[in-house]
Protein backbone atom coordinates (compact mmCIF):
# COMPACT_ATOMS: atom_id res chain seq x y z
CA UNK A 1 0.00 0.00 0.00
CA UNK A 2 1.69 3.16 -1.02
CA UNK A 3 1.32 6.44 0.89
CA UNK A 4 -1.68 8.71 -0.04
CA UNK A 5 -1.07 11.91 -2.15
CA UNK A 6 -1.87 14.16 0.33
CA UNK A 7 0.77 12.69 2.41
CA UNK A 8 2.96 12.61 -0.13
CA UNK A 9 2.97 16.06 -1.28
CA UNK A 10 2.64 17.80 2.13
CA UNK A 11 6.11 15.80 3.26
CA UNK A 12 7.77 16.35 0.30
CA UNK A 13 7.45 19.89 0.31
CA UNK A 14 8.33 20.63 4.17
CA UNK A 15 11.26 17.87 2.95
CA UNK A 16 12.66 19.82 0.46
CA UNK A 17 12.09 23.44 2.24
CA UNK A 18 13.93 21.85 5.33
CA UNK A 19 16.75 19.95 3.66
CA UNK A 20 17.52 23.50 1.34
CA UNK A 21 17.66 25.30 4.80
CA UNK A 22 21.60 26.13 5.64
CA UNK A 23 22.81 23.45 7.92
CA UNK A 24 26.35 21.55 8.33
CA UNK A 25 25.53 18.81 5.58
CA UNK A 26 24.48 21.13 2.61
CA UNK A 27 27.16 23.74 3.61
CA UNK A 28 29.50 20.78 3.85
CA UNK A 29 28.79 19.45 0.59
CA UNK A 30 29.01 23.00 -0.59
CA UNK A 31 32.68 23.61 0.78
CA UNK A 32 33.70 19.97 -0.49
CA UNK A 33 32.31 21.08 -4.37
CA UNK A 34 34.03 24.55 -3.86
CA UNK A 35 37.43 23.44 -2.71
CA UNK A 36 37.62 20.22 -4.57
CA UNK A 37 35.53 20.38 -7.34
CA UNK A 38 32.07 19.14 -8.75
CA UNK A 39 32.37 15.31 -9.06
CA UNK A 40 33.69 15.49 -5.31
CA UNK A 41 30.73 17.68 -4.19
CA UNK A 42 28.47 15.58 -5.69
CA UNK A 43 29.84 12.38 -4.56
CA UNK A 44 30.53 13.60 -0.91
CA UNK A 45 26.75 14.65 -0.87
CA UNK A 46 24.90 11.24 -2.26
CA UNK A 47 27.22 10.16 0.68
CA UNK A 48 25.42 12.55 3.19
CA UNK A 49 21.63 11.48 1.40
CA UNK A 50 22.09 7.95 1.83
CA UNK A 51 23.10 7.59 5.24
CA UNK A 52 19.29 8.62 5.61
CA UNK A 53 18.38 5.40 4.89
CA UNK A 54 19.71 3.69 8.25
CA UNK A 55 17.90 6.94 10.14
CA UNK A 56 14.99 5.32 7.93
CA UNK A 57 15.14 1.58 9.31
CA UNK A 58 15.41 2.83 12.54
CA UNK A 59 12.47 5.45 12.24
CA UNK A 60 10.14 2.27 10.73
CA UNK A 61 11.16 -0.58 12.95
CA UNK A 62 10.87 2.16 16.15
CA UNK A 63 7.43 3.81 15.15
CA UNK A 64 5.91 -0.06 14.12
CA UNK A 65 6.94 -1.51 17.80
CA UNK A 66 4.97 1.65 19.36
CA UNK A 67 1.71 0.90 17.36
CA UNK A 68 1.84 -2.80 18.80
CA UNK A 69 3.10 -2.13 22.08
CA UNK A 70 0.30 0.66 22.75
CA UNK A 71 -1.22 3.54 20.93
CA UNK A 72 -1.11 5.47 23.75
CA UNK A 73 2.99 5.46 23.66
CA UNK A 74 2.83 6.63 19.91
CA UNK A 75 0.98 9.53 20.79
CA UNK A 76 3.19 10.01 23.70
CA UNK A 77 5.70 10.00 20.89
CA UNK A 78 4.51 12.50 18.51
CA UNK A 79 3.51 14.64 21.26
CA UNK A 80 7.32 14.63 22.09
CA UNK A 81 8.41 15.07 18.28
CA UNK A 82 6.09 17.91 18.24
CA UNK A 83 7.43 19.88 21.11
CA UNK A 84 10.85 18.56 19.71
CA UNK A 85 10.16 20.05 16.24
CA UNK A 86 9.07 23.46 17.82
CA UNK A 87 12.02 24.07 19.74
CA UNK A 88 13.93 23.63 16.77
CA UNK A 89 11.81 25.89 14.97
CA UNK A 90 12.14 28.44 17.80
CA UNK A 91 15.39 28.25 17.33
CA UNK A 92 15.97 28.79 13.91
CA UNK A 93 13.36 31.57 14.07
CA UNK A 94 16.19 33.10 16.77
CA UNK A 95 19.05 32.53 14.13
CA UNK A 96 20.98 35.52 13.03
CA UNK A 97 22.18 33.68 9.98
CA UNK A 98 25.35 34.62 8.50
CA UNK A 99 25.98 31.06 7.22
CA UNK A 100 29.72 30.95 5.38
CA UNK A 101 30.21 28.21 3.03
CA UNK A 102 34.52 27.51 3.60
CA UNK A 103 35.76 26.71 0.36
CA UNK A 104 39.40 26.34 1.83
CA UNK A 105 41.42 23.63 0.86
CA UNK A 106 40.81 20.21 1.69
CA UNK A 107 43.43 16.88 1.55
CA UNK A 108 43.71 15.47 -1.41
CA UNK A 109 40.39 12.19 -1.08
CA UNK A 110 39.42 9.54 -3.51
CA UNK A 111 35.95 9.36 -4.47
CA UNK A 112 35.16 6.11 -2.54
CA UNK A 113 36.65 8.10 0.93
CA UNK A 114 34.76 11.16 0.34
CA UNK A 115 31.48 9.04 0.05
CA UNK A 116 32.11 6.77 2.96
CA UNK A 117 32.85 9.99 4.96
CA UNK A 118 29.76 11.81 3.96
CA UNK A 119 27.59 8.44 4.81
CA UNK A 120 29.75 7.73 7.73
CA UNK A 121 29.02 11.27 9.03
CA UNK A 122 25.13 10.85 8.66
CA UNK A 123 24.18 7.53 9.36
CA UNK A 124 26.12 7.69 13.17
CA UNK A 125 24.54 11.73 13.56
CA UNK A 126 22.52 11.40 17.08
CA UNK A 127 20.57 14.69 15.83
CA UNK A 128 19.28 12.96 12.41
CA UNK A 129 18.18 10.05 14.31
CA UNK A 130 15.99 12.57 16.69
CA UNK A 131 14.83 14.66 13.79
CA UNK A 132 14.08 11.31 11.96
CA UNK A 133 12.05 10.09 14.70
CA UNK A 134 9.79 13.29 15.37
CA UNK A 135 9.72 14.33 12.18
CA UNK A 136 8.32 11.23 10.26
CA UNK A 137 5.93 9.91 12.17
CA UNK A 138 3.74 13.55 12.04
CA UNK A 139 2.63 12.20 8.12
CA UNK A 140 2.20 8.55 9.56
CA UNK A 141 -1.87 8.08 9.48
CA UNK A 142 -1.80 5.27 11.85
CA UNK A 143 -5.81 4.42 10.83
CA UNK A 144 -4.21 3.18 7.37
CA UNK A 145 -2.63 0.22 8.77
CA UNK A 146 1.07 -0.40 7.44
CA UNK A 147 3.00 1.89 10.14
CA UNK A 148 6.54 0.36 9.49
CA UNK A 149 5.69 0.66 5.60
CA UNK A 150 4.27 4.12 5.61
CA UNK A 151 7.54 5.45 7.51
CA UNK A 152 9.82 3.72 5.42
CA UNK A 153 8.50 5.34 2.22
CA UNK A 154 8.33 8.83 3.85
CA UNK A 155 12.26 7.74 5.05
CA UNK A 156 12.96 7.22 0.93
CA UNK A 157 11.05 10.10 -0.02
CA UNK A 158 13.41 12.17 2.36
CA UNK A 159 16.12 10.42 0.91
CA UNK A 160 15.59 10.85 -2.94
CA UNK A 161 15.18 14.76 -2.48
CA UNK A 162 18.24 14.57 -0.50
CA UNK A 163 20.39 13.32 -3.02
CA UNK A 164 19.08 15.27 -5.77
CA UNK A 165 19.53 18.82 -3.94
CA UNK A 166 22.70 17.73 -2.60
CA UNK A 167 23.85 16.31 -5.81
CA UNK A 168 22.80 19.60 -7.25
CA UNK A 169 24.72 21.81 -4.51
CA UNK A 170 27.62 20.02 -5.33
CA UNK A 171 27.53 20.74 -8.93
CA UNK A 172 26.41 24.18 -8.83
CA UNK A 173 28.42 24.22 -5.48
CA UNK A 174 30.68 27.23 -6.83
CA UNK A 175 27.91 29.26 -7.92
CA UNK A 176 25.81 28.52 -4.75
CA UNK A 177 28.46 28.89 -2.28
CA UNK A 178 29.47 32.20 -3.46
CA UNK A 179 25.79 33.76 -3.67
CA UNK A 180 25.01 32.96 0.17
CA UNK A 181 28.69 34.16 1.47
CA UNK A 182 27.93 37.46 -0.70
CA UNK A 183 24.48 37.70 0.55
CA UNK A 184 24.59 36.53 4.30
CA UNK A 185 20.94 37.28 4.75
CA UNK A 186 19.68 34.57 2.57
CA UNK A 187 20.30 32.33 5.19
CA UNK A 188 18.72 33.97 7.52
CA UNK A 189 15.36 33.81 5.70
CA UNK A 190 15.83 30.59 4.40
CA UNK A 191 16.19 29.65 8.57
CA UNK A 192 13.23 31.74 8.84
CA UNK A 193 10.63 29.47 6.57
CA UNK A 194 12.12 26.20 8.10
CA UNK A 195 11.87 27.79 11.51
CA UNK A 196 7.99 28.31 10.66
CA UNK A 197 7.45 25.17 8.97
CA UNK A 198 8.90 23.50 12.02
CA UNK A 199 6.72 25.58 14.57
CA UNK A 200 3.73 24.60 12.53
CA UNK A 201 4.02 21.21 12.01
CA UNK A 202 5.26 20.51 15.82
CA UNK A 203 1.94 22.64 17.12
CA UNK A 204 -0.20 20.82 14.99
CA UNK A 205 0.73 17.47 15.64
CA UNK A 206 0.82 18.66 19.16
CA UNK A 207 -3.19 19.94 19.30
CA UNK A 208 -4.29 17.09 16.95
CA UNK A 209 -6.26 14.29 19.05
Amino acid sequence: MLIAPEQFFAFLAAALLITASPGPDNLMVLGVGMSRGRRQGMVFGLGCALGCLSHTVLAALGVSALIKASPLAFGGLKLAGGLYLVWLGIGALRSRGGARVDGSALPDESLRKLFAKGLFANSINPKVVLFFLSFLPQFVVAERGAVSWQTAQLGLIFTAQACLLFGLLGYFSGTVGGWLNRRPRAGLWLDRVAGTIFVGLGVRLIVAR
